[in-house]
């Protein structure tokens, strides 16, 4: 049964392209690796949430908005895509980033500026009270807001992945490529979500593999599930239960989220360095760790094929200079 998407609107450059890591995977020995560029999707150095706010930036102007409002780390890739895609379409835009101003404006950060958003900075406050507040504020004011969620990751969002596996499945059949795993960061849930839902639509027999760079697998997988569930329902299918289709590995969350070790630092030098592609150090730079690791210690063998979804992110790098250089 095909999903009755809703409309959308076109910002991402689509297909993204897959490419082999060939010296990588000489390098590691291990399996065949490729790579989904959805850091190409090109907004404002794209990623992921792209693709997501396709399908949100839609529904908030059929809603008749004229004003987002989301929220995010401080080196937020989504506020900074999200800011991007509201100044494409015309619409203002105000992002609530955890924790105090830093004392230096870089990075996504930087380019939230640019870009026109009102930044505001929750400090000790949760930011779901501060959006509320600005939400409260702008309605009094006479204008009319549209909240988008954390990493734009709910039914809306998640839509984004359904449709792009679609797109890898067309792809793979082209270029007569079989796939075992899928890997790739997962955090607020959204891409991980309409990934699982998209592989069973779309027939993707292989296993989708999503590495927590923040949350416990049980917390992660349970949100996953429950969000591809609700997604299904949204685009108007009947599947079977997906909580089983929601692999989630926690290994690699180490200190904690944005906390830059070695196996970040390793990942991000490695693959700059033998295949000239750039990881960040929040996400993809730790689910390349995670795989480089799972690689290694033989998770995978010889002759598997595996996929890596790069989510972008690379704008961040500057943010966290002296915990790589």
């Amino acid at each position: 049964m095909e999903p009755n998407y809703p409309k959308r609107i076109q910002i991402a450059y689509l297909p993204t392209p897959i490419e082999p890591l060939s010296r990588l995977s000489k390098h590691l020995g291990g399996p065949d690796l490729y790579i989904k560029r959805d850091d190409q999707t090109g907004l404002a150095t794209g990623g992921n949430k792209t693709r997501k706010l396709e399908f949100l930036i839609a529904e908030a102007l059929a809603q008749g908005k004229d004003h987002v409002i989301t929220t995010g780390a401080p080196q937020s890739n989504h506020c900074r895509q999200t800011a991007a895609a509201a100044a494409r379409c015309g619409l203002g835009c105000t992002v609530v980033l955890r924790g105090n101003k830093p004392d230096q404006v870089t990075g996504n950060y930087l380019l939230d500026d640019i870009l026109g958003a009102h930044i505001y900075w929750a400090g000790d406050r949760s930011t779901k009270d501060v959006v509320e507040e600005v939400e409260n504020q702008l309605e009094a004011m006479g204008r009319k807001p549209y909240i988008i969620p954390l990493g734009g990751s709910n039914v809306v969002g998640a839509t984004g992945y359904v449709l792009a596996m679609k797109e890898l499945m067309d792809q793979l059949v082209q270029e007569q490529l079989n796939i075992d795993f899928i890997v790739f960061p997962s955090s607020s849930g959204g891409t991980q979500a309409g990934m699982v839902l998209g592989a069973q639509v779309y027939g993707f027999n292989g296993t989708v593999l999503g590495i927590s760079v923040d949350h416990p697998a049980d917390t992660l997988q349970t949100q996953v599930g429950a969000l591809a569930t609700a997604t299904s329902t949204h685009l108007g299918l009947q599947q079977s239960p997906l909580l089983d289709r929601v692999v989630v590995n926690d290994d690699y969350i180490g200190p904690g989220y944005a906390v830059v070790t070695e196996t970040e630092r390793e990942a991000i030098r490695l693959v700059a360095q033998r295949e000239g592609i750039l990881l960040d150090p929040v996400y993809t730079g730790r689910a390349m760790g995670g795989l480089i690791d799972l690689i290694r210690w033989g998770a995978f063998t010889r002759g598997q094929k595996v996929l890596f979804w790069h989510t972008g992110g690379t704008a961040a790098l500057p943010a966290f200079a002296k915990y790589l250089a």
